[in-house]
């Protein structure tokens, strides 16, 4: 199926999206990568070494030929660290798209949605491709996409809770109500949890704990692999209406 997405004139095969924490070692998640399937990699610029090359870096491990690197401002909870980080990532020759995250809460992991908007908008006027970390307001995302966003990153729920689309319902107003790519980020668990999503009509799902965190994080991610493709496919194909009573499955005319 031919069905790629675009963020400012940049086309993705994929639509599932990965994270790189959590995993036991850097072969490790090079391994998830591949059974992903996913051409985007989102990096922790704060907390996952790609910019020293004198150290273990990860991108001896993820070419950067094959995948688009994204860096994230993961672990920032100021403005001020947040543009620090976007800016070291486009300095180190790493990419002018970043993953923004503005955390508000310890414990949450919220987004700081002041934040965030002050720093979309700092960072889209430098001419940086500015995809947000958002909850699920459709108020706030479209604020965003005001500030200069390039897409948006609702959560699905809290980061790393694996407790799936809490709010499909504020999902689906956000897709109604924004003109760029909406891509779910943090929540999901385990393959339905992707599925949902797409399902939803979403652009993509990132994925990071839900693939690290398994038992078997190679197998999983060969299967968010399958799970996004058949939520997209099902949203394309279009699911019937829910009705209350029964509908006979075979024709009832002419029967005997």
């Amino acid at each position: 199926m031919e069905d790629r997405f675009v963020i400012r004139g940049i086309e993705f095969k994929s639509r599932l999206w990965v994270g790189t924490g959590k995993y036991r070692d850097f072969e490790e998640t090079k391994r998830a990568v591949e059974a992903s399937g996913a051409d985007v990699v989102t990096v922790a610029v704060r907390r996952v070494n790609i910019t020293d090359r004198s150290k273990e870096n990860l991108l001896d491990y993820i070419d950067p030929k094959k995948y688009k690197i994204l860096p994230n401002t993961a672990g920032c909870y100021t403005v001020e660290d947040s543009l620090r980080y976007a800016r070291l990532a486009r300095e180190a020759g790493i990419s002018d798209m970043i993953k923004l995250e503005v955390i508000g809460d310890e414990k949450t992991l919220f987004p700081d949605t002041g934040g965030l908007l002050k720093a979309t908008e700092i960072l889209a006027k430098e001419g940086f491709i500015v995809l947000p970390y958002t909850n699920d307001d459709p108020v706030i995302a479209m604020r965003l996409v005001d500030a200069g966003a390039a897409a948006v990153m609702p959560l699905g729920a809290p980061i790393g809770s694996g407790l799936g689309v809490r709010n499909p319902y504020n999902i689906k107003i956000i897709l109604e109500m924004v003109n760029v790519p909406v891509i779910v980020d943090a929540g999901v668990g385990t393959a339905s949890d992707a599925t949902i999503a797409m399902e939803l009509g979403c652009d993509a799902v990132l994925i990071n704990t839900g693939i690290a965190g398994a038992k078997d994080p190679i197998a999983m991610a060969e299967a968010m692999k399958h799970a996004v493709i058949a939520g997209r496919l099902a949203y394309r194909a279009g699911r019937i209406q829910r009705k209350l009573y029964a509908t006979a499955s075979s024709p009832i005319e002419g029967m005997l």
